[in-house]
C-alpha cells in the first residue's frame, strides 16, 4: 500500500522513550517491513544459541551490536566493511527500521540481524560475555534535567553491557553534547568494569579508523556542535 503507515507499537520499557513512528513509509518500506523483517528479526521468544554467531546464515568470526542505529547508515556500512563479522542492529523506530532494510536489500548484506524494539530486551536476551563490540552512536541526549532517567546511559545498563561483551569487548559511544559526554564518563568509571582507552586528547576529538559519518553527524557540524567519540575496554 502505497504511503502507509506502519501501526506496531513496541512496549515502551527500558530506555527508548517517545514516538515510535514519524512520516509515512513509501510503499516498498512498507513491503520490506513485511517480507524482509521477518526474515532479519530475531525472535527473542525462543533461548538464545549458545553463540550468536549461529545466528548467521554463514561462518563469522564475532558478533557486534548496535543500538538504536538511526537510518543504519553506519551499521550497514560496517557489515560491509567486516563481512567476516555479524552484526545486530537494534531500533525500536519505525521508520529508522524502514531505512535499515532498504539499504540491507540495496548493498545485499547477509551479516546483519535485526531487533525491532527496546534495546534492553536484546541485551536481556543476548548470552553473557559473546559480543565482541557494542555501539552507541549520538543517542537521545534528553537534555532536560527531569528527563536525565530517561537516557540510554546508567548505572544499571552500562553493567548489562558490560555482561554481555567478551573479556576486552569494546563499547564504543558518540555524542555532540559534551554534557552527555561527561555523564557517561562518570557512570563508566562506577561501573568498574571498563577502561576508558584514551591516552590524548585527539583519541576522543576524532573518529576511530573505521567510523561511518552519519547524516545525524553532519547536522551537528553544521550547527557548530563539536561529535566526541569514546572507546571502552571490557577488563579481563
Amino acid at each position: 500500500m502505497a504511503g502507509a503507515t506502519i501501526e506496531h507499537e513496541p512496549a515502551m520499557r527500558g530506555a527508548f522513550f517517545g514516538r515510535r513512528k514519524g512520516h509515512r513509509l513509501r510503499s516498498h518500506q512498507t513491503e520490506l517491513m513485511a517480507s524482509l523483517l521477518p526474515k532479519l528479526a530475531i525472535d527473542l521468544s525462543v533461548a538464545p544459541p549458545a553463540d550468536l554467531k549461529r545466528l548467521f546464515p554463514r561462518h563469522v568470526d564475532s558478533v557486534r551490536l548496535e543500538i538504536g542505529f538511526g537510518g543504519g547508515e553506519h551499521l550497514v556500512a560496517q557489515a560491509q566493511a567486516h563481512p567476516d563479522l555479524g552484526f545486530i542492529g537494534c531500533e525500536p523506530f519505525v521508520n529508522g527500521m524502514a531505512k535499515a532494510l532498504a539499504l540491507i536489500e540495496a548493498r545485499r548484506c547477509d551479516n546483519i540481524r535485526l531487533h525491532f524494539g527496546d534495546a534492553t530486551e536484546l541485551i536481556g536476551w543476548v548470552p553473557k560475555a559473546s559480543l565482541k563490540r557494542v555501539d552507541l552512536i549520538y543517542p537521545d541526549p534528553w537534555p532536560k534535567r527531569r528527563h536525565w532517567k530517561r537516557r540510554f546511559v546508567q548505572d544499571d545498563s552500562l553493567q548489562k553491557i558490560a555482561d554481555v561483551l567478551e573479556p576486552d569487548g569494546e563499547f564504543r559511544f558518540v555524542t555532540d553534547i559534551p554534557d552527555y559526554a561527561a555523564w557517561t564518563l562518570e557512570r563508566i568509571a562506577r561501573t568498574h568494569a571498563f577502561a576508558w582507552t584514551a591516552e590524548r586528547a585527539a583519541d576522543w576529538q576524532l573518529p576511530w579508523q573505521d567510523f561511518v559519518s552519519t547524516r545525524y553527524e553532519a547536522k551537528a557540524k553544521r550547527e557548530d556542535r563539536t561529535p566526541c567519540y569514546l572507546i571502552f575496554r571490557r577488563k579481563g
